[in-house]
């Protein structure tokens, strides 16, 4: 399951169609105590295993007008120890047909008894654990009555789900695809819905001719049926967890791809499929990397891909067959600016393949097992294809994205046992928290040590479900160390270290001392080995130590007074640091010190002094080239041009990388910065970047040029609309809504229809704009409409009380100009604002 979490500057948390969240310290709380919350008191206990789940064969129709699926199930059990009588399956929301036990090939009937979410069966006599048994089930599936509710991660748990059914909705496919985590597989089909439950899988789904199916395993036949229908039967013979079945049918263009002999498949909408490649070309080689890395081949018969519309997460790792939501198809032009956000999508889906499908997490409170890895196996792949530097960014923004999600929101165990409801699992602890905990692990034993351990993990645990301590006894069955004291600390405790530190050298003893305190507020005090690199005499000296106290003091040995000491010097912790340092060790520290965050931090002290250090200034300038794009905007972004000497030091520079640098985030970044001068010198600049390919960088040429030329800006986006999309229909709308048109209302309408996730809150913020300025009541209505049900999609309080912060004062100007308008007019604009004021108003309810 994908849920990165990011920072918006809107200061808003939206859950919404692609799983992504963004994390409000403006709005949000402080985690509910035992006694807030009773539900925290509960022991979250693995779930009894009392029979095993062997085999499901599934044969499945739908009625599309109904949203039904029409189902048949053979369910082959045993007892899982104790000899029973009974059995118990979770079915949600079923009309239950017939239930009988087979024998002989015939059906037996059993009695049943059903409450709507489990289905008790009495079987027909008391079976040991040697005996296995198929029951069949004869039931229609209905998703729509299922009272789940869903997370911030998995936004609704139907299960199975049909969008567009009745094709009501013009140029939107039809579609039906299915969402089994964390137990919503049982609305589809009868099941014991359980992560530590593993079964083999066939199932027959029959479909219009024209639609394409998939679904785990092989696809091993296709029959034509006189009715204009088709039944394809998949199989999968290796075990797995019944959250990880999967069907999805739609118009899909398949691209088919292959890695070792095995299917690659990409399925996507038609207008896509010339992109597939762009998008998911790399998937053979991340096969291909992690198996190498882990010393254990991808395991499954094959690997699919699918894109489908309204997804309720960001995407999930169903063996053998990743749905992804509809954000990660985009166009050449639209990768341009993903800066390989969607191969981090893509590989922490596909090493899920390892850890989560082939090791389960035997229950949601070891939830860790599964997605900390999905997380770490991102900065895995993008240090592996894109540099160390590309690795470590990604690493540093999850690192910030989960300190501040422990600020606000309160930080918990990494292995809880102790949770409200399991979907709150889905957090940035389990995500971002676990990777970077997996990430000090592996630099503490060494890689050959970290990657050997995870191979033994695998193979003892393969196809089975396991816990944390599993974990720890594969490192330790490795590396000879007992390695409670880091699983003690990072796995079954909370929190990370705050850290103030303070350097000295003493001339006469020819020493460094550097102190180390753990200012954390709460009593917990962390074991911290951790490297301290000096750098004196031209050379660079490395100091391995342990933190065991909440205060240390070292003394190390340096014959000269260093250049800089460089605590952390692989800068792997989990922590937040103070140091007390000049500016001169960080204009030493970034030409000197390698590291990505090395360089960093150097960029961000000397930003703040470029304006009064001209040394300081010589490090932002050549971080303005610096190897590393992320380093180059984030130098060109800290700039201050209103003064002369930093402007005169880089305007060359800085006019070059709009131009020509290499990378869209880069020339974006610099079109911005140019445009706060509003430099009518610059006009031409601005025209001929508003032909970049680069969303990115053509809306930021676009609204630089409107601070110039508002007129002209306009002209100008006339001519671009009709292929814009990303930054660039941002700035469209920006120009828009500054010309105040009624005429342009319908790109704002198209560019909030065809958004999705956050692009799509960001699409209603700048339609509410327009709307706020228009006197079209039915355009009013319209939209002011289209954006609530947008709200009611997100399902989520901190968008609708974002919202109505913007929809209330939008209602008070229509009233204000209500009053000195014409009779006619005023009508109109009352209506107006009535109807915002109650849409405002049901979005409080």
């Amino acid at each position: 399951m994908f849920k990165p979490l990011k920072h918006t500057l809107k200061s808003v948390l939206v859950a919404g169609l692609t799983g992504f969240i963004y994390y409000t310290p403006a709005t949000a709380q402080q985690a509910p105590s035992q006694q807030e919350d009773p539900a925290l008191t509960i022991y979250r206990a693995t779930s009894t295993k009392v029979h095993d789940l062997t085999h499901t064969k599934l044969d499945v129709r739908f009625d599309y007008a109904k949203r039904y699926l029409i189902g048949k199930a053979w369910l082959t059990l045993k007892p899982h120890f104790y000899t029973t009588d009974s059995l118990t399956l979770d079915a949600k929301a079923m009309d239950i047909k017939q239930v009988a036990v087979v024998k002989g090939g015939k059906n037996i009937p059993l009695k049943f008894n059903y409450d709507s979410t489990q289905l008790h069966i009495g079987l027909d006599k008391p079976y040991q654990r040697t005996e296995p048994f198929t029951i069949y089930i004869d039931y229609i599936a209905r998703p729509e009555e299922v009272k789940s509710t869903g997370s911030s991660a998995i936004t609704d748990a139907k299960g199975l789900y049909f969008i567009n059914p009745d094709s009501a909705v013009k140029n939107k496919p039809v579609q039906i695809w299915t969402q089994g985590e964390t137990e919503s597989s049982s609305a589809w089909f009868p099941t014991i819905d359980r992560t530590n439950q593993k079964t083999t899988q066939e199932i027959s789904i029959t479909v219009d001719k024209k639609y394409a199916t998939l679904s785990n395993g092989k696809l091993m036949s296709q029959k034509n049926n006189a009715d204009g229908t088709r039944t394809d039967y998949w199989k999968m013979d290796l075990p797995h967890a019944p959250y990880l079945f999967m069907m999805a049918v739609g118009d899909f263009a398949i691209i088919k791809d292959q890695w070792k002999g095995k299917e690659v498949n990409y399925y996507l909408e038609k207008e896509y499929a010339p992109y597939a490649k762009a998008i998911f070309g790399n998937t053979p080689e991340m096969l291909t990397f992690y198996s190498n890395l882990l010393g254990y081949d991808y395991p499954w018969v094959k690997y699919s891909q699918v894109v489908v519309r309204d997804y309720v997460s960001g995407a999930m790792e169903n063996t053998t067959a990743t749905i992804h939501g509809d954000f990660l198809q985009k166009t050449d032009r639209e990768l341009l600016d993903n800066n390989n956000f969607n191969e981090a999508v893509v590989a922490h889906e596909l090493f899920h393949h390892w850890f989560g499908d082939l090791v389960t997490a035997e229950s949601w409170s070891n939830l860790t097992l599964n997605e900390s890895f999905a997380d770490y196996s991102e900065y895995l792949w993008m240090a592996y294809k894109y540099g160390k530097d590309a690795g470590d960014d990604h690493a540093y923004k999850a690192m910030q994205s989960y300190q501040k999600y422990a600020q606000y929101s309160g930080d918990k165990d990494l292995v809880r046992y102790h949770y409200h409801d399991k979907e709150d699992m889905f957090d940035a602890i389990s995500y971002q928290k676990g990777g970077r905990i997996l990430h000090m692990l592996r630099n503490f034993v060494g890689d050959s040590a970290f990657f050997k351990s995870l191979n033994v993990y695998l193979k003892t645990n393969a196809f089975k479900s396991a816990e944390a301590s599993q974990l720890r006894l594969a490192f330790e069955e490795v590396t000879g160390q007992d390695l409670n004291w880091f699983f003690n600390q990072w796995y079954f405790g909370q929190g990370y270290p705050v850290l103030d530190i303070r350097s000295s050298y003493n001339e006469s003893d020819k020493t460094v001392t550097v102190t180390v305190e753990q200012t954390q507020t709460t009593n917990k005090i962390f074991q911290l080995p951790v490297a301290i690199d000096i750098y004196a005499g031209g050379k660079k000296v490395r100091h391995k130590v342990t933190i065991y106290n909440q205060k240390e003091t070292f003394t190390l040995p340096c014959a000269t007074q260093p250049d800089l000491v460089n605590f952390d010097g692989d800068k792997v912790l989990l922590a937040e640091r103070k140091e007390h340092r000049d500016i001169n060790s960080y204009i030493f520290q970034y030409a000197h010190a390698p590291e990505y965050l090395d360089r960093r931090e150097a960029i961000q002290a000397c930003l703040k002094e470029q304006s009064t250090n001209p040394a300081a200034l010589k490090v932002v300038v050549a971080a303005l080239k610096d190897k590393f794009y992320g380093l180059r905007a984030l130098a060109v972004s800290g700039l201050k041009l209103v003064d002369p000497v930093v402007k005169e030091a880089t305007l060359t520079t800085l006019q070059e990388l709009a131009k020509k640098d290499n990378n869209a985030t880069v020339r974006a970044a610099a079109l911005t910065q140019l445009g706060t001068l509003k430099d009518v010198k610059l006009t031409a600049l601005f025209e001929a970047a508003a032909k970049d390919r680069s969303y990115a960088a053509a809306g930021a040429a676009l609204e630089s040029l409107g601070e110039l030329d508002l007129d002209k800006a306009y002209a100008l986006a006339k001519q671009m609309e009709a292929d814009s999309k990303g930054a660039l229909s941002g700035a469209i709308t920006n120009i828009y809504a500054q010309k105040g048109n009624e005429s342009d209302i319908a790109f704002f309408a198209k560019t909030f229809n065809e958004a999705s996730g956050q692009d799509k809150l960001d699409a209603a913020i700048q339609y509410l704009s327009i709307l706020s300025i228009v006197d079209n009541t039915d355009q009013v209505v319209k939209g002011v409409g289209d954006i609530k049900d947008m709200a009611m999609m997100f399902n989520n309080k901190m968008v609708n009380n974002y919202l109505i912060t913007l929809l209330q004062p939008i209602a008070k100007s229509k009233e204000e100009k209500a009053a000195i308008a014409t009779p006619d007019k005023k009508t109109a604009l009352l209506k107006q604002s009535e109807y915002l004021k109650q849409v405002a108003n049901d979005l409080k309810n």
